[in-house]
């Protein structure tokens, strides 16, 4: 705000050129934004509105997006990668993950490899009539290591390395690890079972029923409420082999109360939260692998999906609020909101900036843009995000009546239709220009630039009155560049409040206010 002299006659001018982010707090000062939107930092220190959107596609009922090498939703029951459906899946919201090829879908524990275009479950299982015996191992003879059922062929189900479990044997109800498998037979180490023939003998390669699934450091991580799971390094569908070896799968309970809320790997740790925790993973191999947890701002219940990266900082919603983590103690970063509190947020950040839609108290819906350079947080519309991807330069939204939108900064769009005009609003904080006397706001010279076919209306308010009314003048509709010459019939008050609001583009560059401060009281009986 640059404050110029007073005239002679008493009247002074204010002009602003710079234009905040939202502060949703009554204390907030002059200028500042106390209500906002599909407004952007783009164009700091204007006041401007944010890009029009893209719509790429549509789903029927979106439950989760994601990308790796290309798009992937799934829709209702069926899994799509790059517009492609590749399985079926339980209608149900998604987390996923991608490790060596394999997109990991989660509760579901099921796969799709981009590479061999295979889909399936990460668990396994058949019921046989097997024969326990002796057999050969690596060429050599073996004692008691074979398990054989006629006319199948076990590749089909199972692989060399598997962690299987045996179920129904009347001896051999245990787990163990293939070493071999040769058509109708599969070779495990000497002394592994009892010799004998069985019925109906089930043999399972199990998988946790995972919440949040992860890849770091070419391992599948993941956890239910309480447990933190490893795959076998580079193997997402072994969690259960435990040969002794660098390796190996691991599993940890963190036995603190509370279920785990959310999972990211962050600063190339796999990071685990809970709603008053924060558990770190260090170590590189099973042996080392140490599990460290601080009491400090979780993540909210509901709200794993508000985990993304900006700035090369994590930001996601706690219980009391947005909070950013550099790997230490985190932040708060919720000031702007004053005293609204917010719940089951989603998120995505295309590198710099975070959009995350959040729930209000009222249960209406907000989306919000945090610039992670200029510390600003604008708000754009009420969509509901089921869930955010980054795929070549673009920031995918899929909102919860399915549309998938493109937003930000745009880079090269795949075929997709551009956004209507939207509204937009500004709605300033109370002006008391540094005076608590009564004042007269008696003109406003406002620079602005609109689109083509763009409008914006003037608004009004004294003293929190709540009625809003326009000066003459006070609907502008003009493409050019230039100022704009607002005359108002002089109503002395304590404050009052400015609202902009339009439809299609528009760029503010300054706004100055022409006021007379009068004394602390009305001059005469019955002015205003």
């Amino acid at each position: 705000m640059i404050e110029q002299p007073q005239y002679s006659d008493g009247i002074r001018q204010a002009k602003q050129t710079r234009f905040q982010g939202l502060n949703h707090n009554e204390g907030a000062g002059d200028g500042e934004l106390f209500r906002m939107k599909n407004l952007c930092s783009d164009w700091f220190p204007l006041l401007a509105t944010r890009p029009k959107r893209r719509l790429y596609k549509t789903l029927e009922k979106p439950n989760g997006l994601y990308a790796w090498e290309k798009l992937c939703w799934a829709d209702g029951t069926s899994f799509y990668y790059n517009g492609v459906k590749k399985g079926d899946v339980a209608d149900s919201r998604k987390n996923f993950a991608a490790i060596n090829g394999y997109i990991i879908i989660a509760p579901d524990m099921k796969y799709y490899n981009i590479y061999d275009d295979s889909f399936g479950s990460l668990e396994v299982s058949t019921t046989q009539d097997v024969t326990f015996k002796d057999g050969t191992l690596y060429g050599e003879a073996a004692t008691r290591n074979t398990i054989q059922a006629a006319g199948v062929n076990w590749a089909d189900w199972f692989r060399p390395g598997d962690a299987i479990s045996i179920t129904g044997s009347t001896n051999n109800n245990l787990s163990a690890i293939i070493r071999e498998i040769d058509g109708e037979e599969m070779r495990f180490y000497e002394y592994s079972f009892t010799n004998g023939s069985d019925t109906g003998v089930s043999i399972t390669r199990e998988v946790p029923t995972l919440k949040f699934v992860i890849e770091n450091e070419n391992r599948l991580w993941g956890c239910n409420d309480t447990t933190i799971f490893v795959s076998k390094l580079g193997d997402p569908f072994n969690f259960n082999v435990f040969d002794g070896l660098d390796t190996d799968s691991y599993a940890a309970d963190t036995g603190s109360a509370g279920n785990f809320t959310g999972a990211i790997s962050f600063m190339g740790y796999p990071t685990f939260f809970k709603e008053r925790k924060i558990y770190k993973v260090y170590g590189s191999v099973p042996s080392n692998f140490e599990v460290l947890g601080s009491s400090t701002l979780g993540l909210a219940e509901g709200s794993g999906g508000s985990l993304a990266i900006a700035g090369e900082r994590l930001l996601y919603l706690n219980r009391n609020g947005m909070c950013m983590f550099t790997g230490g103690i985190p932040t708060p970063v919720s000031r702007a909101f004053g005293r609204e509190r917010y719940k089951n947020a989603v998120a995505g950040s295309d590198g710099l900036k975070y959009w995350v839609s959040m729930q209000d108290m009222s249960l209406k819906w907000h989306l919000f843009c945090y610039d992670s350079q200029r510390g600003q947080w604008h708000e754009e519309d009420e969509t509901e995000l089921v869930g955010t991807a980054y795929s070549d330069g673009n920031l995918y939204l899929l909102s919860a009546d399915g549309k998938m939108w493109i937003t930000g900064n745009i880079q090269d769009p795949p075929e997709s239709e551009e956004e209507e005009d939207f509204e937009w609003e500004a709605e300033f904080t109370d002006y008391v220009d540094d005076s608590p006397d009564k004042k007269d706001l008696r003109k406003l010279l406002i620079r602005m630039d609109l689109d083509e076919g763009a409008e914006c209306e003037v608004w009004l308010q004294l003293d929190s009155d709540g009625e809003w009314f326009q000066p003459q003048d006070g609907k502008l509709e003009d493409e050019t560049k230039r100022s704009y010459y607002l005359a108002i019939i002089p109503r002395r008050a304590d404050h009052y409040r400015l609202k902009l609001k339009g439809l299609g583009g528009c760029r503010v560059y300054s706004i100055t206010r022409e006021i007379s401060i009068g004394s602390p009281f009305k001059s005469l009986p019955g002015r205003q």
